[in-house]
């Protein structure tokens, strides 16, 4: 039987008459995890999944000895453009609407087509604290934890900051594991789907590993390169909702329509952007070797047997994408300080032991990687 969330929350705002959705999948430790998502159509359906899909991060990310231990997994979801002019004010009545919620069970985070910097501000103008106050009692010193997390916040690199590029350097993590185990005998070229702050840093981290990045697809369009895009340059050009400067293209880069990012030849896809966008009729046209999966839930499952019949590993996001959610636990709880090198050290190698384990079962038993990264977080819900 399929086990039911927590506790399904339907708020509908009372100036525009568009819904909101939390759902709390399951508590650990009395809290739960996961980001906050603003997309014109998120579904309860998908909020659930979503926070089903957190509760297993959450799990795997275990480790005896931590100070961190896994939480419980929840999800919110506001359906609202995030370019629509009312969408803060959105935002705002949903924060404040959600305060009991927030100040007790649920920490959250940015998610798709939300900054943390907004979420913080509208935490702030409902009278909370954070965004994570529900985890503040499980910390013996909530202000010094607080103090070592903002420092960590302000902690950039090469312009970027630290928040925005722990997701990143864990996706690429786990694409060059899995290229190293799949894939070792020729140089790897990726292609990526949105250039938010998990794409774009990923796409970092990839081209600085000595893997071209030969397309980037963002609201706009693709552009592509095969020999390489200048990664760098457009980084710190593109704007908050990670579109790409078109005017600071080289002449050999290509300005191409959004949907050819599945066409273009390449070894590692990286879906950085919305869910499902990955289906039965989309799998065809893959011609990577790997998918990792940066966003939530981008292949369908019927989609993923398709791809394993052609060849194609998908390494699931609650393995590639959860560095951003655990990076954030292990600086509050204070498992590593507040520092980028010891960040990106902490990240990839978790990331590539537990990507070596799930791939090489995988390979051992024929079952889906995806299989197998759920396999071992229920492993891992199990009493302790």
């Amino acid at each position: 039987m399929t086990r039911e969330p927590y506790l399904k929350v339907t708020w509908i705002d009372e100036v525009t008459g568009r819904p909101g959705y939390l759902v709390i999948d399951r508590l650990g430790r009395g809290v739960s995890s996961g980001g906050l998502r603003m997309r014109a159509g998120v579904t309860l359906d998908e909020v659930a999944d979503l926070a089903l899909g957190m509760s297993r991060k959450e799990a795997l990310a275990y480790e005896p000895g931590l100070r961190y231990q896994p939480l419980g997994g929840a999800k919110g979801g506001i359906d609202c453009d995030p370019l629509d002019p009312g969408a803060g004010g959105m935002l705002r009545r949903y924060i404040a609407a959600m305060k009991p919620l927030l100040q007790s069970y649920w920490a959250t985070g940015e998610d798709l087509g939300l900054r943390q910097e907004a979420i913080d501000a509208a935490c702030h103008e409902a009278g909370l604290r954070t965004s994570i106050d529900a985890v503040l009692p499980l910390l013996p010193d909530p202000d010094a934890a607080l103090k070592g997390l903002d420092e960590a916040f302000a902690v950039t690199v090469d312009g970027i900051g630290l928040a925005d590029l722990a997701g990143g350097c864990g996706v690429a993590e786990a694409a060059l594991t899995a290229i190293d185990l799949t894939i070792p005998d020729r140089r790897a070229t990726a292609v990526i789907q949105g250039f938010g702050s998990m794409g774009g840093a990923t796409a970092r981290f990839l081209a600085r590993a000595g893997v071209p990045v030969v397309g980037i697809a963002d609201s706009e369009g693709l552009v592509a390169n095969p020999d390489g895009l200048d990664v760098e340059t457009l980084l710190l050009t593109r704007d908050e909702h990670g579109r790409i400067d078109r005017s600071r293209l080289r002449a050999t880069d290509e300005k191409l329509p959004r949907d050819a990012w599945l066409d273009l030849d390449c070894d590692v896809l990286v879906p950085a952007a919305v869910s499902y966008c990955i289906g039965v009729s989309e799998a065809p046209r893959v011609k990577a070797r790997l998918i990792v999966e940066a966003a939530n839930s981008p292949v369908t499952p019927e989609a993923e047997a398709l791809l394993r019949a052609s060849g194609v590993t998908v390494v699931p996001d609650v393995v590639a994408n959860s560095a951003t959610n655990s990076w954030w636990w292990w600086t509050l709880f204070g498992d590593i300080p507040a520092e980028s090198d010891a960040a990106f050290a902490k990240i990839r190698s978790w990331m590539r032991r537990v990507v070596t384990d799930v791939l090489t079962e995988a390979a051992t038993t024929g079952r889906l990687p995806r299989e197998i990264a759920h396999a071992i977080s229920d492993r891992n819900l199990a009493p302790r």
